[in-house]
């Protein structure tokens, strides 16, 4: 390759560099463009040029996805000066909502390693993909709605309720369990995408009409009759009346114990459907990768409660209900032929768990890292200082 060249494509590399970097790291794209035009051997400018694209890309990567996630959680400028690492921890900690976008991304792509490696048709990894734009569409919507008003809550309330009882009622019928409605060829779990998001808000908000709903919900989870979805409701009510005790929570519970209890009363004979359940297990038989992706896959569900747990205790009853309804539905993947959520084959559980993340707060009540990151900058010189005094 003549000298030329490879100055040509240098001063190309360092272009392209600066045409990606975000606002925060384009001083040191000019920078960098300054110091291979200074370098007067070709070969060595040019590795230059690519030793700083390969350091800065991952960054520039990291800091436009977030930038993404922060246009679906409401917040369209997430960073401010300062450290880059630093902006994104507090960025994220002060966020549940992005954290939980970014765990729910995580957990398909998971689970989209493990179906390549398993050898599932290739129309299954391009539904679970299609299933996480359409929960994080719906996400996106709903959460720019600003609807207030327990009446409206309680209707609401019932209206999921209903639509699970007449699944349970006329839905499709497989070895006797009525759990999935046939829509346009597919065939979809409604309990998987309405359940969670009502448990979780009856975390939050809660009157008589969503009681009432909660228990039809319960009746219908008995009737369908889904050992999972019954579980889920009564761990997940067990765990908000341990939290919060009242007059709406403690029947609540008590229909939830009573809901998984004929659930358990009841054969269930369905067989596992191949890359839908019992991957936990037939997984590591494919590969240990595909073993460590399931799991992996799994564990990212419970992030966003944990996370919130630890930085925004005002909420902690909200993260408790989350953490313990996505458990249960792992828990039930592990111990019988259920779905494994979000990692295995099947929209309906990302439809739901990305929609479950409206009832997350948007910002962590705490506004934990605020006064950290305050500190961290006032002892350290922004990216800007540095870069001059480095020219200087």
């Amino acid at each position: 390759m003549k000298a030329s060249r490879r100055r040509i494509l240098a001063d190309l590399v360092c272009h392209v560099l600066q045409a990606i970097l975000p606002a925060s790291l384009r001083p040191w794209g000019w920078a960098i463009r300054c110091e291979t035009t200074g370098i007067k051997d070709d070969t060595r400018a040019l590795l230059f040029a690519l030793d700083s694209l390969r350091g800065l890309l991952p960054q520039a990567v990291v800091t436009h996805l977030l930038h993404c996630v922060a246009s679906l959680t409401g917040h369209a400028a997430p960073f401010g000066g300062g450290s880059i690492t630093m902006s994104i921890h507090d960025h994220m900690m002060r966020r549940p909502r992005a954290v939980g976008i970014a765990c729910a991304v995580g957990g398909v792509a998971l689970g989209l390693v493990y179906m390549a490696i398993a050898g599932a048709p290739g129309l299954y990894l391009g539904m679970n993909v299609g299933a996480l734009m359409v929960g994080l569409a719906a996400l996106a919507l709903l959460g720019r709605l600003n609807i207030d008003g327990r009446y409206w809550q309680g209707g609401a309330f019932l209206v999921t309720a209903a639509a699970l009882l007449a699944t349970a009622l006329f839905g499709t019928k497989v070895d006797g369990a009525a759990r999935w409605v046939h829509l346009g060829g597919l065939s979809i779990q409604p309990s998987l995408i309405l359940l969670p998001v009502m448990l979780v808000a009856f975390a939050q908000n809660r009157n008589a009409l969503m009681t009432a709903g909660m228990m039809a919900a319960i009746m219908a989870m008995a009737l369908q009759p889904d050992r999972a979805m019954a579980g889920m409701a009564a761990l997940g009510l067990t765990t908000l009346a341990m939290r919060r005790p009242d007059r709406h929570t403690i029947p609540a519970c008590l229909g939830g114990v009573a809901g998984l209890a004929l659930t358990l009363a009841r054969a269930d004979t369905l067989p596992a459907a191949p890359y839908v359940e019992q991957i936990f297990y037939t997984s590591f038989a494919t590969n240990a990768v595909a073993g460590m992706a399931v799991v992996g896959g799994a564990a990212l569900l419970l992030v966003p409660a944990i996370v919130g747990w630890l930085h925004d205790p005002a909420s902690r009853a909200t993260y408790a209900v989350f953490g313990a309804v996505w458990g249960a539905a792992i828990l039930a993947a592990a111990l019988g032929n259920y779905p494994t959520p979000v990692v295995g084959y099947g929209g309906s559980a990302i439809i739901g768990y990305a929609l479950c993340l409206l009832t997350l707060p948007r910002v962590a009540s705490t506004g934990i890292g605020v006064q950290h990151h305050r500190r961290y900058r006032e002892e350290n010189m922004p990216i800007d200082g540095d870069l001059r005094v480095g020219m200087a």
